[in-house]
């Protein structure tokens, strides 16, 4: 035996268990909430996947619809980029208008880039649906029998929604309820005018028949 015994090892040896104990358990309640956290998200991730193709399989089937209404014809195609993961995937969108092969966006002109923006449009709001709709001269671009065909889409789903539409397009101020203008009378002042269509075509129609 080399050396003096140390009387109070034995009391350091519990001390330093007691501390290992400690740090043993810790480690091993982080190790298992790690992995309950893991499964959790592992779960998230393949739920969230199987809805977002759901939902995609979905859009993709209503944008052909809403394309081939607003174009009177032709194809749309919506896919997914290659990527393992879908939920971090591009999207790819290619058109074919009526007369036309498959193209990509950027070589359609700005009329037809229009009419496909709003075919998405209209394809995802098919899925959900929003209470109000606001849209700031998405028909700016159009020409006229694309005007009449893009209220054709209102036209169908005015009932479901309300769409709060910022227009010059007479033919789309044509097809509203209710109108609000905003004028400058005045430098640096602005004033709001406001007209509901139906009454005013029942007020025409009266004056009409008092002329006649």
């Amino acid at each position: 035996m080399l050396g003096s015994i140390n009387p109070l090892s034995i009391e350091e040896y519990r001390s330093v268990k007691e501390i290992y104990e400690h740090h043993r358990v810790q480690k091993e309640d982080i190790e298992k909430s790690k992995a309950d956290v893991e499964e959790v998200l592992g779960r998230i991730n393949e739920e969230s996947e199987k809805l977002f193709r759901e939902t995609f399989e979905k859009i993709r089937e209503n944008f052909q619809e809403t394309f081939s209404t607003l174009f009177n014809g032709g194809r749309a195609i919506l896919e997914l980029t290659e990527n393992e993961d879908s939920l971090n995937a591009g999207i790819e969108i290619m058109a074919e208008p009526p007369g036309k092969h498959v193209q990509n966006l950027r070589l359609l002109s700005g009329g037809e880039k229009s009419m496909t923006a709003i075919a998405l449009l209209f394809a995802i709001y098919m899925v959900k649906p929003s209470p109000f709709c606001f849209l700031d001269e998405i028909d700016a671009a159009l020409d006229e029998a694309n005007k009449l065909r893009f209220c054709q889409i209102l036209d169908k789903f005015k009932d479901k929604s309300q769409f709060i539409v910022i227009t010059h397009a007479q033919s789309t101020i044509n097809r509203a309820n209710s109108l609000f203008g905003v004028t400058n009378e005045e430098p640096g002042i602005s004033r709001i005018l406001s007209l509901k269509l139906d009454e005013a075509s029942s007020i025409a129609e009266k004056v009409t028949e008092a002329v006649v």
